[in-house]
């Protein structure tokens, strides 16, 4: 096979075959087709997408592209969670350890940053020693002895999607349905798991802007888990504003820590509670997602969620004395407050934007060499429907460089806007599909 012939195909909008999806994930993996190529024929999916079989086709590959992972050996249901990413989302932080509290298995591969928004790795190796790198060894090891694990795709697990996923954040290839399937049930699939929750982000800080998007690729998802008989629950949930406050990876780590200690409330512990909850159910320790919730909340009033987090990050090499004293941690060489310079009620607030904001800081790559600052990011303290009054806090800016924090406060002012209306507030969790 010619790998210019199958990407003129693909650019012309025909179907790829079985044998030519195989032949081009494989020869990519081995090195033996060049990043410019396949940034091509990555360009050409995002414009002409894949069929239903193509889509399945791509996963396959994907998935066998290295080892499928065995966990007969541990007992009890292994479930796992996935979003599409937004800005402020550490939910993968908050509802593993509390889901192993609640004794269900939570293996979990995650990936880094895409685009604008943050990834559960960087986010973890903020962590001074947390070693995201494991074994599939000690990655069964950890899982054994505390519930669960949290590593990235190594080049054992899925190794086409580790390669395929940093060329889609740095070649504007990202929002593609069945690119995006591909990715997310590649690692679900290789990690061993029986069931999967899906968060689906839908708004302007998500890559499925438009609901009937973010619906497609829940459809997507669903269909290509169940075509591999796992057990699935997807949310379509909203992010036209931060999940949370805290935009960075140390910054969100540091939410999280708030959030498992139950002094943090909001649109993230609402969310994190809803994922953990049906993961309990999909776990069998719950006869319903709202016996679930209950379940997840009462990990975090008792302190066991926070203690698994502690578990979790000293199994993963992990210094635990930044997460049983996350105030030591340091501190960005320059702070900014940025105040509101008008009155009203948040009407919008451009996500995508704020996640710009927080790339222009330091906390996110805009080439794949780039090195992420884990102490940079923004903490953002107001939501859709405040009242704000002149000379308010809107965010901090946290970062190396006084000139990137000029550029990304220009870029935080543009994104909201006000209304001398009242204004409604978001629906968090649009549509829940069993």
């Amino acid at each position: 096979m010619n790998t210019v012939d199958l990407i003129i195909k693909k650019r012309n909008g025909k179907a790829l075959s079985k044998d030519e999806i195989y032949f081009l994930i494989n020869s990519y993996t081995k090195g033996k087709i060049p990043d410019y190529q396949f940034a091509a024929l990555l360009m050409a999916i995002l414009f002409n997408g894949m069929t239903k079989s193509e889509t399945s086709y791509l996963t396959e590959a994907m998935l066998h592209s290295g080892k499928v992972i065995d966990l007969s050996f541990i007992k009890g249901p292994k479930i796992d969670k996935h979003s599409t990413g937004g800005i402020g989302d550490k939910t993968s932080i908050i509802l593993a350890p509390i889901v192993a509290a609640a004794g269900v298995n939570v293996p979990m591969i995650s990936g880094r940053g895409l685009g604008h928004t943050g990834g559960t790795l960087d986010k973890l190796e903020s962590i001074p020693g947390f070693n995201i790198n494991l074994s599939l060894k000690e990655y069964k090891s950890v899982l054994k002895k505390c519930g669960a694990v949290l590593i990235g795709q190594t080049k054992d697990i899925a190794p086409a999607d580790k390669l395929i996923y940093s060329l889609r954040d740095v070649t504007g290839t990202v929002p593609s349905i069945p690119l995006i399937t591909g990715s997310i049930m590649s690692k679900k699939l290789a990690e061993g798991v029986d069931g999967l929750v899906l968060d689906v982000k839908t708004g302007s800080g998500a890559f499925m802007r438009e609901m009937k998007d973010a619906v497609e690729l829940a459809g997507s998802l669903i269909n290509t888990a169940r075509a591999f008989n796992k057990k699935v629950i997807a949310f379509i949930t909203d992010m036209n504003q931060p999940l949370g406050n805290y935009i960075g990876n140390w910054l969100e780590v540091y939410e999280s820590i708030m959030v498992l200690h139950g002094k943090q409330k909001g649109n993230l512990l609402d969310l994190s509670l809803h994922l953990s909850g049906a993961m309990i159910y999909l776990g069998s320790q719950a006869s319903s997602i709202k016996e679930g919730i209950e379940i997840a909340r009462e990990q975090i009033t008792n302190g066991k969620a926070f203690d698994k987090f502690v578990e979790i990050v000293k199994l993963q090499g992990g210094d635990i004395s930044y997460i049983l004293n996350p105030k030591k941690y340091p501190k960005s060489k320059f702070i900014k407050k940025i105040k509101s310079n008008v009155a009203g009620y948040i009407k919008s607030i451009d996500n995508y934007r704020v996640g710009l904001a927080a790339l222009e800081l330091g906390a996110g790559r805009k080439t794949m060499g780039d090195k992420i600052d884990p102490k940079a990011g923004i903490i953002f303290k107001v939501k859709i429907g405040d009242n704000i009054k002149k000379d308010d806090l809107i965010a901090e800016l946290h970062s190396q460089s006084m000139d990137k924090i000029s550029t990304a406060k220009e870029m935080i002012l543009n994104a909201i806007t006000y209304s001398k209306q009242k204004t409604t507030k978001p629906k968090l969790i649009k549509k829940t599909i069993i």
